[in-house]
């Protein structure tokens, strides 16, 4: 599989964050990258490593001051000092039926061997860990890990610098995976700070068809306390030409953890991708999606729902990069927000002078379910081009007191109409999944309101 990259895919990227210089470290953002440099690795893998080391050495963490980070505070990230620690567990949270033979666990970043099983997988597909694969395997991972566009960005450049194993999937030529494949990043609790950095590559050649569901939950450890902890995930996507890839992504870890993630998708010509990126957990949580069209025709989904009360924060920034004809996207990301939470929605739509005839459509639609609940939200289209059809959009409001009283009217209690408009607002995103018990258990957790706010 061939698969071309831009050298200037998304423009006007303000993601990396070059700005200290060599009088001048991050000393924070240092300490962090000894944490997890501590542990080496051989050949290949360790220069990989060494540079991006380097580019972080060369780095600052993001502060409010800089456009695409001026919502998102991570000040109080700052105050914590992480460290590496190499935690198990026994048992996971939930198995999803659909998944009991196809599925990888990994627990605080590390392979987890006897949680994870792949015997239910057709011939011409290779789901393992990093460690697990062949040398020629490996050969053929080199071309793709850490080489999708961003890789400087500073996050995604501080996992690279701590990669020891990785969730690889890889799907050869014009293979059908009926079975969707789990890939569990579970955080465990130590007995200090935490941190781990998920790291996942998936290849799908021309011509095959694979159904993923990314993962992040998280166990207490054995003095059942809960500590803060950061995980810091990176997953590269590459679909080849006339491949097709289902993505569910959910994040749902615990109060005292702070989650940054990137997902970088490459799509070639012909391709299909869709992600639906639910986000329930974390006390502050950045998701950065960026998807790069390598390829004429091709059909890029992108659905969204962010559920979040008390005081998290959670932040999603896209970047779709439409730079070839004929290419067609279509974007809805929802927030349902309570209490005193702030969501963030920055989705951006390049679509230069060579996408002729590019369709495109965004919206971001917001239901605040408290006076006190934020949202800031910034839907951008950026296009050169002249024969296009593009859209965008955002709405933010309340549930509205005539749907309230019409349920009423029919014999609802009050709280019960609000959880049922609730429910039907997330449900629009959740009915889209493609793995059933996923979906039942999403809806469960959208009707459970207990620590959502109804304030009229």
């Amino acid at each position: 599989m061939t698969i071309q990259v831009s050298p200037s895919s998304i423009p006007n990227s303000d993601a990396v964050s070059l700005t200290a210089t060599l009088l001048d470290k991050d000393a924070y953002l240092i300490n962090l990258l000894n944490q997890v440099t501590a542990s080496k690795t051989e050949g290949w893998l360790q220069s990989l490593r060494e540079s991006a080391a380097n580019v972080v050495r060369h780095s600052t963490i993001p502060n409010t001051r800089e456009e695409e980070w001026r919502f998102t505070d991570l000040s109080s990230l700052r105050q914590v000092q992480f460290n590496v620690e190499t935690l198990h567990v026994t048992s996971l949270p939930e198995i999803l039926k659909e998944t009991a033979n196809s599925r990888l666990v990994f627990v605080n970043g590390v392979y987890a061997s006897e949680l994870s099983a792949v015997k239910d997988l057709p011939p011409g597909v290779v789901v393992s860990n990093l460690a697990g694969l062949s040398v020629a395997q490996q050969e053929a991972v080199q071309q793709y890990l850490a080489q999708a566009e961003g890789a400087q960005e500073v996050f995604t450049a501080l996992n690279t610098a701590g990669i020891t194993d990785a969730a690889v999937v890889w799907v050869k030529k014009n293979v059908v995976v009926e079975t969707p494949i789990h890939l569990v990043f579970v955080a465990v609790t130590g007995e200090s700070a935490t941190i781990s950095q998920p790291r996942c590559l998936v290849v799908a050649e021309g011509g095959s068809q694979v159904t993923l569901v990314e993962e992040y939950t998280n166990r207490k450890g054995a003095e059942d306390t809960e500590k803060e902890r950061f995980t810091n995930a990176v997953t590269e996507i590459w679909v080849g030409e006339n491949a097709q890839v289902s993505h569910t992504r959910v994040e749902r870890e615990g109060a005292e953890v702070f989650h940054i993630g990137k997902t970088a998708i490459a799509q070639s010509r012909d391709s299909r991708y869709t992600c639906h990126a639910i986000t329930f957990g974390a006390k502050l949580s950045r998701h950065n999606l960026e998807v790069l069209q390598t390829g004429e025709q091709t059909q890029t989904t992108l659905n969204g729902l962010t559920m979040i009360s008390g005081k998290q924060l959670a932040d999603t920034h896209s970047a779709i990069a439409l730079n070839y004809p004929y290419g067609t996207s279509k974007q809805l990301h929802k927030c349902i927000v309570g209490d005193r939470a702030h969501a963030v929605f920055n989705g951006k739509v390049f679509v230069p002078k060579p996408a002729q005839l590019t369709d495109a459509a965004q919206l971001n639609r917001n239901l605040l379910l408290s006076s006190k609940a934020r949202v800031d939200t910034k839907p951008q289209l950026e296009i050169t081009a002249d024969n296009v059809k593009c859209a965008h959009g955002a709405t933010v409001s309340q549930l509205e007191d005539d749907e309230i009283f019409y349920l009423q009217s029919r014999g609802i209690d009050e709280n019960d109409a609000r959880k049922l408009l609730i429910n039907a607002f997330a449900a629009e995103i959740i009915n889209q999944i493609p793995v059933p018990s996923l979906r039942e258990n999403l809806l469960s957790t959208v009707n459970n309101l207990k620590s959502i706010s109804l304030e009229s």
